[in-house]
């Protein structure tokens, strides 16, 4: 089956752009077993990663990568990029419906604009906190519900929008770093295009 996201990752260049979300950028040292010398790598898993811009770039600052979407195309195109950086990346197709995250597996959970039914990442996100080891940590930007009245990008439907609130509700036997509701300059290739209003939060696994 050929779904929209194959369609629009089929379109020339990376829909995204191929560098790394900005958050994820500036929060990133803070998952655990970053690979270096003499270290075991930390786990990262990136769902809904599409084109691969935020699993790759994790790959290079040393962590084992597993990126997980339901475009066949995104996930070539993250393989293809993965090469032309010179890392390895697992990739997997599948729903994140059902999806069954590993329990305890992963220093590191990212989501970024990975925007689902609430009926979907609820329960996805009782997934995540199963899913992350002792001091494992979540990172997640999505576009908050005031998007909807902007033109800069993500979902024309409310039902896929979120709040900082909302989230802190569905994680909260986290221990929450931050969560907050922000205005800002999204510049990500074609389709992230000025400003945004975003949730942001990071919450680590006690």
């Amino acid at each position: 089956m050929i779904t929209r996201w194959d369609e629009r990752y089929a379109e020339d260049g990376f829909v995204f752009g191929t560098a790394p979300n900005d958050f994820l950028r500036a929060q990133a040292h803070r998952i655990p077993g970053q690979g270096k010398k003499g270290r075991d790598k930390g786990r990262a898993l990136c769902l809904g990663d599409g084109e691969g811009r935020n699993g790759v770039w994790l790959a290079e600052q040393g962590y084992a990568v597993t990126a997980v979407d339901l475009s066949q195309v995104g996930l070539e195109k993250t393989q293809a990029l993965a090469a032309e950086r010179g890392v390895a990346i697992e990739t997997i197709f599948a729903d994140l419906a059902d999806y069954p995250i590993e329990p305890a597996a992963w220093s590191g959970i990212v989501s970024i604009f990975c925007h689902t039914p609430t009926e979907i990442r609820v329960p996805l996100h009782r997934r995540v906190v199963d899913g992350l080891t002792e001091g494992g940590l979540f990172i997640l930007e999505g576009y908050h519900s005031d998007q909807i009245k902007n033109e800069t990008g993500g979902p024309s439907d409310p039902e896929l929008l979120i709040t900082a609130a909302t989230i802190e509700q569905e994680l909260e036997s986290l221990d929450i770093i931050l969560a907050r509701d922000i205005k800002r300059e999204v510049i990500e290739g074609t389709h992230h295009t000025g400003q945004a209003a975003v949730t942001q939060l990071l919450a680590r696994r006690r």
